[in-house]
């Protein structure tokens, strides 16, 4: 339900990103399955699906029909070159204008938007979001190829911002197809997909400007095709019967015999008096529960970054392009780099992320420690962003940059997602990324707006330094604490602790419904 992209824009790619470049990609498959209760007999063998019977066909095509879709809708070779198409000649918008007038409308719109699509999502169960987001892509395009002025160019940013609030739709409409023994497969097969059509897209861009020469508004024309495309697709995506939240179940009612992980949170029958029928209601439950989830110092401290940290993320990511504009005006279109850079990064981001899976260490221990030491390196990097006139220097510092925050994403995913169900994983993932946004969108008044201070991009990312320069701090004095109390209370010739990517045994309290936080 999360994070993870051109334009230096990784949510704004089919289905995700992150913020939640921030996906479900690390659900854990120890979950209790959502139709199925403690006591309640297993379902019938021909319900599940069989990777050789015939009931495999129909979840295997849905399955392939989506990453498909989101593949597609990934393809808008353009979308790396938005930024100099509105400070070139074609468009003749001032940098001024992009940076302090156009450029903070997208945070504003996707703060907006992000709630009621989030609910919508489930209560619509997906399919009418996906058309939404593949809608609002080609309004984008349309914009880009016929809009002239100011006022066009800011309705644009805010259907991106609508795009990337409906990421949320393609990275749990997935789940709805499959058991959940099959969560973790093809939640991975979906964010391939992605990530294969953000590198497509970025090496096909950059082969069109380099080779071809060809012009902005043809590389609008050609990305305008291929969202068409996606469009179309999405009108012939399967509907789900069920969702997460409020359609639990293909006909609406709740088997007597099955119970869902949070009918067993609730007293046994005669314990107390019948709730209100609102607070029966799975969301509302998870909204409660969600204070014992922030209590818990792994879950907190992971949660934290995913909001202090993506905000410094994304808003590099959305300012970047500006910044290289300003190092390097490239008087010819087959000198701009900007689709190269990102496909860099999409590739390193994705080995990133994939090599984060193999480092054993004791994260109970060492969390804030590694989470500051990449900190104070990406505020290095920012450093190094903001004050080299050098554009091969400022790409590879940003190409690094996002490749050590890609590293620590699926790590925070799985910490924070490895001791929750499914349910009540997405509610915190979501509740995350809003305060992200929000965030991101008060800074972004503050410093980037035309009302607040209205500062040039190079000053913006002095303000990112001295931003992850403070998160920095602030990890590494709670990494001296932890680390202290660590080796003050451990026994002489203790246990050794574990050093896989595993959750903290010693949070494991019960939540508020008497049940461990684990399955």
């Amino acid at each position: 339900m999360v994070i993870c992209h051109s334009r230096a824009r990784p949510l704004r790619s089919g289905g995700g990103g992150l913020g939640s470049e921030k996906d479900m990609d690390l659900k854990k498959d120890a979950v209790v399955e959502e139709d199925g209760g403690a006591e309640a007999p297993p379902p019938p063998h021909q319900e599940e699906p069989s990777e050789n019977g015939e009931k495999a066909r129909p979840w295997k095509l849905s399955v392939f029909f989506l990453c498909f879709y989101g593949f597609m809708t990934a393809l808008k070779p353009g979308e790396a070159f938005i930024t100099p198409n509105l400070l070139s000649p074609e468009k003749n918008f001032t940098r001024e204008q992009v940076t302090n007038e156009i450029m903070p409308v997208l945070t504003y719109s996707y703060m907006a938007v992000l709630v009621p699509t989030f609910l919508l999502t489930d209560l619509l169960r997906y399919k009418p979001v996906l058309i939404l987001q593949a809608l609002s892509q080609v309004v984008i395009w349309l914009i880009m190829l016929l809009g002239d002025q100011l006022l066009h160019m800011q309705l644009m940013e805010f259907f991106y911002g609508i795009t990337m609030a409906c990421r949320v739709a393609y990275s749990s409409y997935i789940f709805s197809l499959v058991s959940p023994d099959l969560y973790q497969r093809v939640a991975s097969y979906s964010r391939s997909s992605v990530l294969f059509g953000v590198f497509t897209s970025s090496v096909l861009g950059q082969l069109c400007m380099s080779l071809g020469n060809v012009s902005y508004s043809t590389l609008s024309y050609v990305s305008l095709g291929f969202v068409g495309f996606g469009l179309l697709l999405s009108v012939f995506l399967p509907w789900p019967k069920r969702s997460l939240f409020f359609n639990r179940t293909a006909g609406g009612e709740r088997p007597a015999a099955s119970k869902s992980e949070l009918d067993r949170m609730k007293p046994a029958p005669g314990a107390a008096s019948p709730a209100p029928a609102w607070k029966e209601s799975v969301f509302v439950q998870m909204l409660l529960e969600v204070k014992n989830v922030v209590k818990k110092p792994r879950m907190r401290l992971w949660s934290l970054w995913w909001v202090f940290n993506s905000t410094g993320y994304y808003l590099v990511l959305f300012y970047v392009h500006i910044l290289w504009n300003k190092v390097y005006a490239a008087t010819e279109n087959k000198h701009v780099y900007n689709g190269g850079v990102e496909a860099a990064s999409t590739l390193l981001s994705a080995v990133a992320s994939f090599t984060a899976g193999f480092v054993k260490i004791r994260w109970s221990v060492w969390s804030e420690l590694v989470i500051g030491i990449i900190t104070a390196v990406q505020a290095a990097l920012l450093f190094v962003m903001g004050y080299t006139d050098n554009i091969w220097v400022c790409y590879v510092s940003y190409v690094l940059f996002r490749g050590f925050y890609q590293f620590l994403v699926p790590i925070a995913t799985f910490q924070i997602a490895s001791s929750l169900t499914k349910e009540l994983c997405a509610l915190v993932f979501g509740i995350n990324t809003f305060l992200g946004t929000i965030l991101t969108s008060i800074i972004n008044l503050i410093f980037s707006d035309k009302k607040g201070l209205g500062l040039d991009v190079h000053a913006q990312f002095l303000v990112y330094f001295i931003y992850f320069t403070f998160l920095t701090a602030v990890y590494l004095v709670c990494a001296v604490v932890v680390v202290v109390r660590h080796f003050r209370n451990q026994p002489e010739g203790g246990a050794e602790q574990p050093t896989e990517l595993t959750p903290v045994a010693a949070e494991t309290e019960p939540l508020s419904g008497g049940r461990d936080t684990k399955a």
